[in-house]
């Protein structure tokens, strides 16, 4: 408030064409400048030119690691960061400022896309980074009520620290949930490698499990593994047969 050069008078009463909200709150849903000029240009504003002047601030959309069973909604965030090394205001409110038992604005948005195969379907699972979420509910699904073999590709940065769900995945390796995981870490080698790149060494196994009727899902990054996962998916099974797998419902995404 202070840097906007507005008084504790101002924050704490609106005028009634604004809207019955303190200034302090409305202000928190919108998107405030960083740069120091952008801001000065504020100061002075009334509440009312100010709140027409600042855009809502953007929502932000999370794959869902939990089921509806599980009591809880659980997510995989990562905190990103500006230049300046400021945490992202998304990222940066749900893993480090908002307190515990405080309320957080939501909805769930569904994705029929995404919803999970046939109990009797093997399944592909593909995704790096926090799209482990997606692909962690659909193996909840697949560990209560279905016997059918998957197979999980997963890629992250390094092994110690970004493997998450490791003791769950462990297990349901262990227990035949899962029939394989190949998981690859891009900081844990000289050359990096990434889940693209273990997909394209596992072609023809890839081909087998897709004669056998699996479905695909990839869940994660649209800007970088995404393109790369589909770029491999063509050349190893070829444009008509994925194209068909996609209109069956037999390749499915949840990228963002």
């Amino acid at each position: 408030m202070d840097a906007l050069g507005l008084t504790q008078q101002q924050a704490e009463h609106l005028e009634d064409a604004v809207d019955v909200h303190t200034l302090a709150q409305s202000l928190s849903e919108r998107l405030l400048p960083h740069d120091a000029h952008e801001l000065a240009q504020l100061q002075g504003m009334s509440p009312q030119t100010l709140l027409q002047t600042l855009k809502p601030l953007p929502h932000r959309e999370y794959s869902i690691a939990s089921l509806p069973g599980d009591g809880q909604l659980e997510l995989v965030i990562r905190q990103t960061h500006y230049p300046d090394g400021r945490p992202g205001l998304g990222s940066g409110w749900l893993t480090q400022f908002v307190g515990l038992g405080e309320k957080v604005a939501l909805r769930i948005r569904e994705n029929p896309s995404f919803h999970p195969p046939a109990a009797d379907q093997p399944m592909i699972l593909i995704g790096n980074g926090t799209g482990i979420a997606g692909l962690r509910a659909h193996l909840k699904v697949r560990a209560a009520n279905s016997s059918a073999p998957s197979w999980l590709l997963f890629g992250e940065r390094q092994q110690t620290c970004d493997y998450y769900f490791q003791t769950e995945i462990k297990a349901w390796l262990k227990s035949g949930v899962l029939q394989r995981v190949d998981a690859v870490f891009s900081r844990d080698q000289a050359e990096k490698a990434y889940v693209q790149h273990v997909l394209a060494q596992q072609a023809e196994l890839l081909r087998e499990w897709v004669k056998l009727g699996a479905v695909i899902y990839v869940c994660g990054s649209a800007s970088g593994m995404a393109p790369a996962v589909h770029s491999v998916l063509l050349h190893a099974l070829g444009e008509p047969l994925l194209t068909e797998m996609a209109l069956h419902g037999r390749y499915r995404r949840d990228v963002y």
